[in-house]
């Protein structure tokens, strides 16, 4: 991987980290709304499980496990 790339991927990760960020957020705000809508709940989370899932595999390229 060259410099660039990994700028890139960098750039990408700290992006969707700090919408995984927003999405605590919001979640934490439909939790304290005095009517939950469930369904905006159950929206933010699949959409903060797919952000960690698009973290995850970033995470993995940029910093492989490797076993000597």
């Amino acid at each position: 991987m060259d410099s660039q790339e990994e700028a890139l991927l960098r750039e990408k990760l700290a992006d969707l980290r700090a919408k995984h960020r927003d999405l605590d957020q919001k979640i934490a705000d439909v939790e304290m709304a005095a009517v939950h809508d469930q369904i905006t709940m159950t929206r933010l989370k699949k959409q903060k499980l797919m952000l960690k899932d698009q973290i995850t595999l970033l995470e993995d390229r940029l910093f492989p496990d490797i076993i000597a």
